[in-house]
């Protein structure tokens, strides 16, 4: 692989593309492109990222749902994929399973009550554990929701519900990084597993005490690294 490098960043579900704002100094000053997925739950207008140079390196970085979000096309590009404690299948098969589909079917219930503000609150706050919520970047439940906003969180979460394997349009060779959390509140640990079996190639960073938002490490820095060590391979 050669520079230069572009970046297509993909948030998760219940974020908005200023998850990437502290991620974006450390890319201006590598001299990386990037353009930032925005789904469109809260003010901030739904944009689909896209590829902008036929030349460079290409690198998909996501978060939990993230990539299962980006068009098969544009993921298909990439020559390497970062993946921020993301899952293949998201609900265990058997038993595992069970809770946590309960779980879901709960969460979506509640979307449509009176009050979804209130679970996505408790949401955000597993999204951070063991890291208090209020160290999370900015997060479209903090704001009024709109019907259209709703309607997508409901929509995602029944795309989270159905997961069963590598997203559309998965590069089967591309260079992968995958930073697990284990004390992540929102991934199961038999979902974890399974993600590194439909990625033996993968690179795997693991953060022990770290939660599903990966508070408090030096995710930013080591997934820099590790995009600059593959340019200059």
């Amino acid at each position: 692989m050669s520079d230069p490098v572009q970046l297509v960043a993909m948030h998760g579900w219940c974020g908005d593309s200023r998850s990437w704002d502290p991620w974006l100094p450390s890319w201006q000053q590598q001299g990386w492109t990037w353009c930032c997925g925005e789904r469109g739950y809260g003010r901030l207008p739904a944009r689909q990222p896209t590829w902008q140079s036929a030349t460079a390196t290409n690198v998909v970085i996501a978060h939990s749902l993230g990539p299962h979000l980006l068009a098969p096309e544009v993921l298909a590009a990439a020559d390497a994929v970062v993946l921020l404690t993301s899952f293949a299948r998201f609900v265990p098969e058997g038993r595992a399973g069970r809770s946590i589909a309960a779980a879901l079917a709960s969460m979506a219930a509640q979307l449509r009550g009176p009050e979804p503000e209130r679970m996505l609150k408790s949401f955000l706050e597993q999204v951070a554990a063991p890291a208090p919520a209020e160290l999370l970047q900015a997060s479209p439940a903090a704001e009024p929701l709109r019907p259209t906003g709703l309607e997508l969180l409901q929509q995602d979460l029944d795309l989270i519900a159905q997961s069963s394997s590598l997203p559309a349009g998965f590069p089967p060779d591309a260079k992968v990084l995958l930073l697990q959390a284990g004390s992540d509140q929102i991934v199961a640990p038999a979902a974890r597993q399974e993600l590194q079996r439909s990625l033996p190639q993968a690179d795997v960073l693991s953060f022990g005490a770290a939660g599903h938002g990966l508070i408090d490490t030096p995710t930013i820095a080591m997934v820099n690294a590790w995009i600059g060590a593959l340019v200059q391979s």
